[in-house]
């Protein structure tokens, strides 16, 4: 089975070869959730009400994932950083630690979610009407959750190993079931709403039963779960992984916190059409974005091998290389969604009220987007050469510090309404995003000439 070797080949055809396979596996993977919005709002009579009801789960979700990505995310750079230096017993412990980690927090998650997801469906602004079709959804979605964090959490170290395209296939194996189960369940059989929720979660089974069959079996460097008299030995390695992890924790989770402010907002100031929209638009950017995550987390494990073997010249060519990526592909669909949003609304909804109102919405949302490049960069960097610090810092900031505040703000202080909303998001990507790429630059790039001084000098 062919993988990629981080050992030979350009940075290039190393950032292509391992960025493509997690390209085409993201987008998949996002027609998990996109696929399940596009069929609940074309359920006859109640596909609005029901769209919007299932966006409210969304924090829930994304907070399982941000779980996932902690412990996944969090120990493949280390994994690829040590795999870098030689040190393969270290990597093994790393990963065995990750997915012990996983099972673990997948069952505690899946307990908590179950017992409070009503009370927090309401935090999130369910109404009595929008319950009826979150709550079944959401306690169905809540039985995958391990499954949901084991292919998620673990896909992570196949492409770390070079294994790109089983990492790709894995997702594909569940994507292409969802695909399949979707209309059949939701429409054939009549299941509705809670027809999503249980196809979701058969296709994240399938998924994570072929990542533990490759990664137990196939793999070169094999995963499994730690035993009792190993657990002392690796609390130092559970502390890096989260140390390194919380920073794309922290990113994912401040997203679900903004989508509750967003949510309670609009729900005051445009009612619950605009909850919709906001869903619609949550969609439109998880398509958007999720190439620019594979490109950047296609080009982590590349940055951190080589940082872990010490080869500066090549850290600085991956950056380079993939933001040149990064931007190409930003400025196409910027361009796609500014001249024609009415064509990727229409993808989600065919309600001429709802698409009325999310196409000056939309604009409004993406008119800042391409500095959102600048975080998406500068995060990447500061992961793959284990910066949690600045990691953290900059996944707070644009978040917590600028968003949020905003949110109320702009629509309340400023009278701006739901336009206040919807415009937040481009102001905190001209701030947060050009702030963490600049520290990134005046950090990095002083120490990369720091490694590669020694080794012009001959003393490595």
């Amino acid at each position: 089975m062919k993988r990629v070797d981080f050992e030979s080949g350009t940075i290039t055809q190393n950032i292509l070869g391992t960025a493509l396979p997690m390209l085409v596996a993201q987008i998949l993977n996002l027609l998990y959730n996109i696929v399940d919005r596009i069929y609940i709002a074309r359920i006859p009579q109640v596909g609005t009400a029901a769209l919007g009801a299932v966006g409210l789960c969304f924090p829930l979700i994304v907070i399982i994932t941000a779980f996932a990505n902690l412990f996944g995310s969090g120990g493949a750079p280390l994994f690829s950083i040590y795999r870098g230096r030689k040190q393969t017993q270290e990597a093994l412990s790393i990963m065995d630690t990750s997915f012990s980690m996983l099972c673990a927090g997948g069952a505690v998650l899946m307990v908590l979610g179950f017992a409070f997801a009503r009370p927090l469906l309401v935090l999130f602004g369910a109404s009595a009407d929008a319950m009826r079709y979150a709550l079944p959804y959401i306690r169905l979605y809540l039985i995958g959750t391990l499954p949901s964090m084991v292919a998620v959490g673990m896909n992570p170290f196949i492409n770390a190993q070079g294994y790109s395209a089983i990492g790709m296939f894995s997702v594909t194996i569940g994507a292409v079931a969802n695909l399949i189960l979707d209309p059949l369940l939701i429409f054939a059989l009549g299941f509705g709403v809670q027809g999503a929720a249980i196809a979701t979660v058969l296709s994240q089974c399938l998924s994570a039963g072929f990542v533990l069959f490759f990664l137990m079996g196939k793999a070169e460097l094999k995963v499994r779960l730690l035993h009792k008299d190993e657990i002392p030995r690796c609390v130092d390695h559970a502390k890096n992984i989260i140390s390194l992890g919380t920073a794309g924790f922290i990113m994912q989770l401040t997203n679900s916190l903004v989508s509750i402010c967003c949510n309670n907002v609009l729900s005051v100031t445009g009612g619950s059409i605009y909850i919709s929209v906001m869903t619609i638009i949550s969609s439109v950017r998880q398509l958007v974005e999720t190439p620019i995550h594979a490109l950047t987390e296609g080009s982590s494990p590349i940055i951190s091998y080589n940082y872990g073997a010490r080869r500066a010249a090549h850290v600085r060519k991956a950056g380079v290389v993939m933001s040149a990526m990064v931007f190409a592909y930003t400025a196409v669909m910027w361009s796609v969604i500014i001249l024609f949003p009415g064509t990727l609304i229409g993808v989600f909804s065919s309600d001429a009220e709802l698409i009325a109102d999310c196409v000056p919405t939309l604009k409004l949302y993406f008119s800042a987007f391409i500095f959102m490049d600048l975080q998406y960069i500068g995060q990447a960097v500061f992961r793959s050469l284990n910066k949690q610090r600045q990691a953290i810092f900059f996944s707070l900031l644009r978040k917590v510090f600028i968003v949020v505040p905003l949110t109320y703000l702009l629509p309340f202080a400023f009278h701006m309404g739901t336009d206040g909303v919807f415009l937040a998001e481009p102001v905190s990507n001209v701030i947060g995003g050009s702030l963490c790429f600049i520290v990134m630059l005046c950090t990095v790039l002083p120490e990369l000439k720091q490694v590669e001084a020694p080794a012009s000098s001959g003393l490595v």
